[in-house]
């Protein structure tokens, strides 16, 4: 009888067992999906939600008091939930409201992101680089550059404000998404700025306000719309600065010049009146001199207003005949009233070009009037470099140059260091170029030429020359004048190589010699007393018949006695 109702009690707990796994199997309970769960219960701590599962399962009330769900929750009421376990170790079913709406809301951020909608979010606090963004449950990264169109100090205005956002990028490794809050502005803007354009055609008159003033120009409120007002469209006067003229808040009446592809404005205030260029420039003629006013000076000329709105330019190679890369501003300033003259006029490019200069004496006139090549000047040393000296010639503005060949005869590069800035030189004028407007000049010219001396003299010659100096290599002499020295080499200083001893010559001697070379186009001389001496002893031997015929008694008996004393040693 006991065994047989232990029989019926198995097979009971068999066939429920049974209907209990297909029943759990029905309700399609599957970890890791979102399912709906009744509210049964809620505690301080807890509330209790039935999954239809084996057992009721307990959520922390936190998950529902930071998106402030609770005061909405009711007994009854369902929520989504997602499950994250059919049993854990107390045998309970485990599932949470937080993950679930993470869930839900990561996948409306995706398909908003696929699709290119806007998306609504609150502002909820500042991170390093951006701000926090709650979107429909998720927390989304907004980068400060993308909160506005334009830069802003102070973002306290936007916290806790419910605002649309465009979704430019997710991470769906790192589960991260980044919010653009200009992009729906920008968008907003264009769509307001499209139809405002469509009323606005080229050649219309607008009246604006000026919103901003730059350095190039000032952009204009146009209903909404920015337009460039660029600094040459102003006024048909040259204009220094913008802020000179217009006024931030400044209401002005303005006409549309242009409207590009990228649907910018450009307007202009000059184009509303009539351009006084046209008006005037057929009262000025090419060739004129004409009285002008300085208005502005720049780097390479200066403006010069000729009539109201009328100017022309004078270039810096026109303003001085001598100075050449002068700034402007140092000859002229503005205000200034000057003479000028109208060298050019390009109507089409609105250009006049004027000279100061011209209006002015040449000093190359009164220059050529007074010298001639050949005089004599006194000058200034402007300036000394490694290969000239250039000085201002007295009592006149232009200069001169002097290269180093021409200070001296002996052509070297150290004579510059002779002389210094400031110092008063008088130089001979070789060459005046008023083309050019160069002029050369000489020093050595103003002496008499030392090798004046051998213009008359040929090869073989015997020559007096007075020594200067000696030196390993020989000795320096000169014939008349210091100015060119003429080394004779060592081993022409004497016959017998015993004797081509430079320390046998002392300075302010007389030496006579013979010339080895002369030639006079490239003003070079070679001196030797070797030479000399083997064309007096060859001259002695066809007198006398014999070698030794004039021959010291020394030059004689030297050789000999140095072979005796060989011979001497041998044995």
């Amino acid at each position: 009888m006991e065994e047989a109702i232990k029989q019926d009690k198995s097979k009971t707990q068999k066939e429920f067992e049974q209907l209990l796994a297909q029943d759990l199997n029905s309700r399609k309970l599957v970890e890791g999906s979102i399912i709906k769960a009744k509210i049964s219960s809620i505690t301080k701590k807890h509330v209790m939600v039935d999954v239809a599962g084996k057992s009721e399962s307990i959520i922390p009330i936190e998950e529902f008091q930071f998106s402030k769900e609770l005061d909405n929750l009711k007994v009854g009421s369902e929520v989504e939930v997602l499950l994250e376990s059919l049993e854990n170790r107390h045998g309970q079913i485990v599932v949470s409201r937080e993950r679930a709406k993470r869930e839900l809301s990561w996948k409306k951020m995706l398909s908003a992101f696929d699709k290119k909608t806007e998306v609504e979010g609150v502002i909820v606090g500042k991170v390093r680089g951006g701000f926090c963004v709650d979107t429909e449950g998720s927390l989304c990264f907004l980068p400060q550059s993308q909160v506005d169109i334009k830069p802003r100090r102070n973002f306290d205005d936007l916290y806790k404000v419910p605002q649309k956002f465009e979704i430019v990028k997710i991470d769906q490794r790192r589960k991260n998404i980044v919010l653009s809050r200009r992009a729906i502005i920008e968008r907003k803007r264009n769509i307001d700025r499209d139809k405002i354009i469509s009323k606005i055609k080229e050649n219309d008159i607008i009246e604006g306000t000026i919103k901003n003033i730059t350095s190039f120009g000032a952009f204009v409120d146009l209903n909404g719309i920015d337009s460039l007002l660029h600094i040459n469209e102003i006024s048909y006067s040259r204009i220094d600065k913008p802020a000179d003229i217009l006024a931030i808040g400044q209401t002005v009446k303005v006409k549309v010049i242009k409207i590009d592809e990228a649907k910018k404005i450009s307007v202009s205030v000059k184009a509303l009146s009539e351009d006084p260029y046209l008006k005037a420039v057929d009262s000025f003629k090419v060739g004129e001199k004409y009285t002008a006013t300085i208005s502005k000076v720049m780097d390479y000329g200066a403006f010069a207003r000729l009539a109201e709105g009328l100017e022309g330019l004078i270039h810096q190679s026109e303003c001085s005949w001598t100075k050449k890369n002068i700034h402007p501003g140092k000859i002229l300033s503005t205000s200034q009233k000057v003479e000028v003259e109208i060298l050019e006029k390009d109507t089409e490019k609105r250009r006049i070009s004027l000279s100061y200069k011209n209006c002015l004496p040449n000093p190359w006139d009164e220059f050529t009037k007074k010298y001639k090549v050949g005089d004599t000047c006194s000058a200034t040393l402007k300036n000394v470099t490694d290969y000239a000296l250039f000085a201002t010639i007295k009592d006149s503005e232009l200069d001169g140059m002097c290269h180093f060949k021409n200070i001296s005869y002996s052509e070297k590069e150290s004579e510059l260091e002779k002389y210094k800035k400031n110092q008063t030189v008088d130089f001979k004028i070789l060459e005046i170029n008023q083309e050019k407007e160069k002029i050369r000049l000489g020093i050595r010219e103003l002496k008499s030429d030392p090798f004046e001396f051998f213009a008359t003299k040929k090869e073989g010659d015997v020559v007096t020359v007075i020594v200067e100096s000696s030196t390993q290599n020989g000795i320096y002499v000169y014939a008349g004048n210091k100015d060119q020295l003429i080394l004779i080499k060592k081993n022409q200083l004497a016959k017998e190589p015993e004797n081509c001893r430079p320390t046998r010559f002392v300075p302010k001697q007389k030496v006579d010699c013979c010339i080895s070379e002369l030639q006079k186009d490239n003003r070079k001389v070679s001196l030797s007393i070797k030479m000399m001496e083997e064309k007096e002893a060859a001259a002695a031997v066809k007198k006398y018949g014999s070698v030794y015929s004039g021959e010291r008694l020394s030059d004689i008996l030297g050789p000999l006695l140095k072979k005796k004393k060989k011979s001497d040693k041998k044995k």
